[in-house]
């Protein structure tokens, strides 16, 4: 059974909370964030699919910004126009914002302590397992035939091995995305 979706400040407030907890539980930002952003819009909340998330996620990626925010605002933006947008944008960055206010205001004071120290090394080492994760589950979801294999392939090689700017991989590889059913046809299109 389908649930309703609460409609006005209800539905502002929902977003806005729903993106709090995504804020305030993702540690390392942008992909890392990808499983909890995942469970909160697609399975608890039903608000998009993966197939749409992944459009979401692309696309962000390609914009300037954070990722959580530009993804958060396209998905507020779907749910409620411009006051959806702002609203999931609110939500994802207060959990930062009030914790790098705490940070910052005591940080100075332990910044050289050996346990803070290895306690980061360690969220750093968990935050690299969760990109691994979205990694795992973007390509699961993705890549489905030789040519998306390749794809992505070339534009791991190309980022790893050049200092080619990102933006121009994800350029190369949305313009790749738009020939290739022209070239598998030989011109005739889709």
């Amino acid at each position: 059974m389908k649930q309703t979706r609460p409609q006005g400040i209800k539905l502002l407030l929902d977003i806005f909370l729903t993106f709090c907890r995504v804020g305030a539980f993702t540690f390392g930002g942008g992909l890392a964030m990808l499983p909890l952003f995942e469970k909160e819009v697609i399975e608890k909340k039903g608000w998009s699919t993966q197939e749409e998330i992944l459009d979401i996620y692309a696309l962000s990626q390609s914009l300037p910004g954070v990722i959580a925010t530009n993804a958060s605002v396209f998905i507020g933006y779907r749910l409620a126009g411009i006051p959806g947008a702002v609203a999931a944008a609110a939500g994802v960055m207060t959990p930062s914002v009030l914790v790098i206010i705490a940070i910052a205001s005591v940080f100075v004071h332990f910044r050289e302590n050996y346990y803070i120290a290895k306690a980061l090394r360690g969220v750093r080492a968990a935050v690299a397992a969760l990109i691994f994760l979205a990694a795992y589950r973007i390509g699961k979801a993705t890549l489905k035939n030789v040519f998306s294999w390749v794809l992505a392939a070339g534009a791991f090689l190309l980022a790893l091995l050049s200092d080619i700017n990102v933006v121009y991989v994800i350029l190369a590889g949305a313009l790749m995305g738009i020939a290739a059913p022209w070239l598998r046809t030989g011109g005739a299109g889709r």
